[in-house]
C-alpha cells in the first residue's frame, strides 16, 4: 500500500539490549509491531550503539564488510576477532570484540596479566591492508594495562633494567626501566584515529582507571594503588620518549588507559554515540520523520550521560521530532530526569516475569508494546 500524506515516518533507533537481542534486531523488533498498527508506516531502521558491545555491527549498518583477523585476547592465546571495513575505507576496532569484559578466557586469568596487545595486532593488520583511518570504540574492555599492550602491538618496546624484554602487563609495567620508540610503526603518523568513548577520566589518580573502572575487571582494593603505580610509571617513561605529557587529557583513563595510548598516537576524542549518529546519517532518517522510538537493555540516570538513546533524543529534538524511550527496564526514580527529555518512557514487560523469561521473550514483548504505543499515537489502519 503506497504511503498517503497522513502516513506515520518514525525512526527507530534503539541500542542493544546486552544479553538478549543486537540493536538491529531490537529495531526490527520494534518495526514488526509498528507495522501490526499501521501498515503504511514508512519505518527506518538506525540501530545506535554508545562505543561499547554493538558499535561495530551499528557502524556498518550504512554500508562496509566484516574483516576477521587472528590476534591475541587479553588473556595471550590467539583468537578471531572481527574488525570492520567502512565504505569509505576507514576501519572500526571494537575493544569489546577483541578484549572485552564478556570474553571469559579473557577474564579467567587475574587482571594484572590482561593485555591489550591484540588491539595493536588488528590496527597493524588493517595498516597492511590500506587503512589510515581508524575508528576506536573504547567500551566494555577487560583490561587496564594503560594501553601498553597496544603499542606493544604496534612495536613499542618495553625492558626492564637487565636489558629483558618486558610483556605489556600491569604486573610487569613497575619494572620497566626503558622503552624504545624507534620500531613503533612509522605509518601511525600517516594515519588518524577517532576514540569512541564518553569518559573523560585521566590515566591515573583517584578520578583514574584504575581507581574508577578498575574494580569492574576485577581489580582488588589492596591492588589499586599499586597497578596506578605502575600506569603512572609507563606514563612517565612514554612521555618522555615521545616528548608530551597527555596522561591528564579527558578520556586518558578510558578502557583501563588505552584511551592514553590513543591519545599519544594523536587521536581525536568523540562520544561514542554522536560518531555513529553521523556514520549511520540518522539526521537524514529524522528528516520529515514524526516520531522517532529509542531504548535500551535498561534505562536510568546514566542514560542522560551519552548513552545512545539520550543522542538519538537530542537529535531528535534538534529536528523537532518527539521521543519515546522504550527499554527493557526503566528505573522508576529516575522518570523525573528522563520525562525531561523523553515524550514517554516505557518497558515491554506485562507484568512480573523473571530476567529468564524477559531476555527469552524479548522480540515479541518489544513488537507488542511497539504495536499499543503506534495505535495510541496514531491509531490503527
Amino acid at each position: 500500500m503506497p504511503n498517503s500524506p497522513s502516513s506515520p515516518v518514525v525512526v527507530v533507533a534503539p541500542d542493544s539490549f546486552k544479553g538478549s537481542l543486537s540493536a538491529e534486531q531490537v529495531a526490527e523488533a520494534i518495526e514488526a509491531g509498528i507495522r501490526r498498527a499501521r501498515p503504511d508506516a514508512d519505518v527506518r531502521i538506525c540501530p545506535m550503539a554508545d562505543g561499547g558491545e554493538g558499535t561495530l555491527d551499528a557502524m556498518l549498518t550504512s554500508g562496509g564488510e566484516r574483516r576477521k583477523l587472528s590476534v591475541r585476547g587479553a588473556a595471550g592465546p590467539v583468537r578471531d576477532a572481527i574488525t570492520g571495513l567502512l565504505a569509505d575505507g576507514s576501519a572500526i576496532v571494537e575493544t569489546a570484540e577483541i578484549v572485552g569484559i564478556t570474553d571469559p578466557v579473557g577474564m579467567a586469568v587475574p587482571v594484572e596479566t590482561r593485555s591489550t596487545r591484540g588491539m595493536g595486532e588488528a590496527i597493524g593488520a588493517l595498516l597492511d591492508a590500506g587503512v589510515r583511518r581508524f575508528y576506536v570504540a573504547l567500551g566494555g574492555s577487560s583490561t587496564n594495562d594503560g594501553g601498553a599492550g597496544l603499542l606493544v602491538g604496534l612495536g613499542l618496546k618495553l625492558f626492564d633494567a637487565q636489558d629483558n624484554e618486558l610483556e605489556p602487563t600491569p604486573e610487569q609495567l613497575a619494572r620497566v626501566a626503558r622503552v624504545d620508540i624507534a620500531q613503533l610503526d612509522a605509518r601511525l603518523k600517516d594515519s588518524e584515529f577517532v576514540a569512541m568513548s564518553d569518559v573523560d577520566n585521566p590515566l591515573t589518580g583517584e578520578h583514574g582507571a584504575t581507581a574508577i573502572f578498575g574494580p569492574q575487571k576485577g581489580v582488588e582494593p589492596q591492588q589499586i594503588e599499586s597497578i596506578d603505580a605502575a600506569l603512572g610509571h609507563f606514563a612517565d617513561l612514554l612521555e618522555a620518549a615521545l616528548g608530551r605529557r597527555l596522561r591528564d587529557e579527558a578520556g586518558a583513563g578510558a578502557a583501563g588507559g588505552l584511551g592514553f595510548a590513543l591519545h599519544m598516537l594523536g587521536a581525536r576524542f568523540e562520544p561514542g554515540a554522536e560518531t555513529v549518529a553521523r556514520q549511520i546519517g540518522l539526521d537524514a532518517a529524522l528528516e520529515g520523520a514524526n516520531w522517532l522510538i529509542t531504548g535500551e537493555g535498561r534505562s536510568d540516570v546514566q542514560t542522560l550521560h551519552g548513552k545512545a538513546p539520550f543522542i538519538a533524543c537530542r537529535h531528535a529534538q534538534a529536528a523537532s521530532v518527539p521521543a519515546t524511550l522504550l527499554s527493557g527496564a526503566v528505573d522508576s526514580a529516575a522518570l523525573p530526569r528522563l520525562a525531561e527529555h523523553f515524550s514517554g518512557c516505557f518497558s515491554p514487560a506485562p507484568g512480573p516475569i523473571t530476567l529468564e523469561v524477559a531476555i527469552r521473550d524479548a522480540g515479541r514483548l518489544l513488537a507488542d508494546t511497539a504495536e499499543q504505543l503506534t495505535r495510541l499515537k496514531y491509531g490503527a489502519r
